[in-house]
């Protein structure tokens, strides 16, 4: 999907805003692609990793680094400002998500997208009960944030309609929604490391299928700003 946003706009240098970025996994190839690339991330070791990786890839000049968590978005950001913005794994760790989107939304610059990956319920259910842990199971099934207890490492997960519901909220409008790791995650190693190639097919088969699509570990939701 981001491909294809890029693609949308050939030759252009695109304004790109990456919420918790850490040390530019996705930063830095588009920086190296041509475009302007601002992380926030609240880890000061990330971001000092991060101006190295683009040293190191001569961007240093199109990427640049702000300390700060999701919930401090909107201080960091000037309005309207950014043509696409990734939120990844980030929704279901900080305060007030809600708060983070809305800052999402008014930071894209009309017809602006933003990538937003989420943590799914239904994968950490299926995972949790196939491993045998079916009172964690239970718990994600029936708490209101999909969390498996108070050791959770997650404050909250989602599945499409919540996801889409929180981004609607704001005002974005969720173009496409893909599953990420539909079957990685399930199957056992060996399986995975057998074949990966036809792995990686079915994947990309299943990815925007329901209900396949919702059991996937990560959900992929596109956006726009209208």
């Amino acid at each position: 999907m981001l491909r294809r946003e890029l693609e949308r706009h050939p030759g252009r240098e695109l304004t790109v805003l990456d919420v918790g970025g850490g040390t530019g996994g996705f930063a830095v190839p588009l920086a190296e692609a041509g475009h302007t690339v601002t992380v926030v991330d609240a880890s000061p070791d990330a971001l000092a990793a991060l101006t190295r990786r683009a040293a190191d890839a001569a961007v240093a000049d199109r990427v640049r680094a702000v300390q700060g968590d999701g919930d401090a978005l909107a201080a960091l950001v000037a309005p309207a400002s950014a043509d696409l913005i990734l939120c990844h794994a980030v929704l279901e760790v900080v305060d007030d998500p809600a708060g983070v989107v809305a800052a999402i939304a008014g930071a894209l610059r009309p017809g602006g997208a933003a990538s937003v990956l989420v943590a799914s319920r239904a994968a950490a259910i299926l995972g949790r009960a196939i491993n045998g842990h079916l009172r964690a199971a239970t718990a994600v099934a029936s708490d209101p944030e999909g969390r498996a207890g108070t050791r959770d490492t997650l404050r909250r997960r989602y599945d499409a309609e919540s996801a889409t519901a929180l981004l609607g909220a704001a005002g974005l409008t969720v173009e496409q929604i893909h599953g990420v790791r539909v079957l990685a995650d399930l199957l056992p190693a060996a399986v995975v490391e057998e074949d990966p190639q036809t792995l990686l097919d079915l994947e990309l088969e299943l990815s925007s299928r329901p209900p396949f699509r919702d059991i996937a570990s990560q959900l992929h939701l596109f956006a726009r700003k209208p």
